[in-house]
């Protein structure tokens, strides 16, 4: 039975509706991120339907979206959660998770952050030797601990989101396990937990189950470990012709794997996973004004009110979103070339078969709920833009666009 959450499966909700998205862009203004909160729902009892045969927890990777409003209704649905940096530990205490219901897997801090997550009373995860002897000779055996190893897997999308091939920064190559052991003898380290995260954008399930193996072949070595947390990665599609994770069968085999393993193992391990795109990559849109149609030799562009100061990835990761114009649904299909107001290159998509848009004309981009608002900034000195939420077909204002005196107010004159 699985440990958190209502485990009623729900299929996947229909988008919110054109009416509605321009409703809000009206009420709220554009450009500005909407979330739909049953959608994270829907992915959340998808994942405990799928994982029910095992004792296994879902520990919301908060970097994906980070509003307090998002972490305070995915605790209501059962879900904990992983931090990154010492502050979204404190955004999850702000949002009410207890600290045992948060994970800290810091990467290249200093040792006084992971101190300062001890103090807070928080699950800590070590990703490399010099904190892990620190830990232990600080530590010892009073504080329990987890282990981030590197199983040096390529997998994802691309080597930009893939974190555990050989080259990787994060988690302590599977080859350095002789040196683990050292530590944890010498400075008694209660070791309580093992840890691996390969990337993002994984389709395939073997690529979950060969790092299961291995994590389980590393865990022989820790006998009272309590998880195995296997990180996330699930797929979500971005586009009509992309293939998802298929979690069901994932459940089946972590569940058939993990009973074989206990039975030499003489322990009942929980499967931990940190799903962040997966909970809300659908649920969010961002929404845009068109300011200007321009014609050039070349193509016509759809020039927008934002760009990558509010969307980053098309840049970045070179990520594709669907793009829909929600003020004209009904009218002729043409292609543009849509593009941000930014005084750089910023491109969100190329040779783009829209309906007709005009100037004034909303466009909704889709998937933007993870890592879009979060990677935002103020280049250029644009404002950030408002944060909605959708819950219960009410739409509410859950953080306020910019002022202009929000970019002087830590400046000091």
């Amino acid at each position: 039975m699985n440990s958190s959450g209502t485990g009623i499966f729900a299929p996947m909700l229909q988008p919110v509706s054109d009416k509605m998205l321009v409703e809000i862009a009206d009420e709220f203004g554009s450009p500005v991120y909407v979330y739909h909160a049953e959608q994270i729902a829907a992915r959340y009892n998808m994942l405990t339907h799928a994982f029910r045969h095992h004792p296994t927890r879902f520990f919301y990777a908060c970097k994906a979206l980070s509003n307090v409003n998002i972490l305070r209704y995915i605790k209501r649905l059962g879900g904990l959660l992983d931090c990154v940096s010492i502050n979204e530990v404190k955004l999850g205490l702000y949002a009410g998770f207890a600290p045992d219901e948060i994970l800290f897997t810091p990467n290249c801090v200093d040792f006084t952050e992971i101190q300062e997550g001890v103090e807070l009373g928080v699950r800590v995860n070590i990703d490399n030797i010099s904190m892990l002897e620190q830990f232990g000779n600080v530590y010892g055996g009073t504080y329990p601990v987890c282990i981030r190893i590197n199983p040096h897997i390529v997998a994802g999308g691309n080597y930009k989101i893939s974190t555990g091939h050989i080259d990787s920064k994060f988690g302590i190559s599977i080859h350095q396990l002789r040196h683990i052991e050292r530590v944890v003898k010498t400075t008694g380290l209660n070791v309580k937990g093992l840890h691996m995260h390969t990337g993002s954008e994984i389709k395939d399930v073997e690529v979950f189950i060969r790092g299961l193996n291995i994590m389980f072949d590393v865990a022989i070595h820790f006998p009272e470990l309590d998880f195995i947390d296997l990180g996330s990665g699930f797929k979500v599609p971005y586009s009509d012709d992309e293939q998802e994770t298929d979690v069901n069968l994932l459940g089946e085999r972590v569940a058939a794997a993990a009973a074989e393993f206990e039975q030499n193992y003489n322990r009942r391990p929980e499967i931990w996973f940190e799903p962040g795109k997966y909970l809300v990559s659908e649920c969010g849109y961002l929404l845009v004004k068109v300011n200007v149609i321009k014609q050039t030799t070349a193509t016509v562009f759809a020039g927008v009110n934002s760009g990558f100061n509010h969307l980053l990835r098309p840049m970045f990761y070179e990520a594709y979103h669907r793009i829909r114009n929600i003020s004209n649904p009904d009218g002729a299909r043409r292609i543009y070339t849509v593009v941000g107001n930014i005084c750089e290159t910023d491109t969100f998509a190329w040779d783009r078969v829209l309906n007709e848009v005009r100037e004034g004309d909303y466009l909704a981009f889709s998937n933007a709920g993870a890592y879009g608002f979060e990677m935002s900034s103020n280049f250029n000195s644009r404002l950030k833009p408002a944060e909605v939420m959708i819950e219960d077909g009410v739409a509410r204002l859950i953080r306020k666009g910019d002022v202009f005196e929000d970019l002087l107010r830590n400046q000091v004159v």
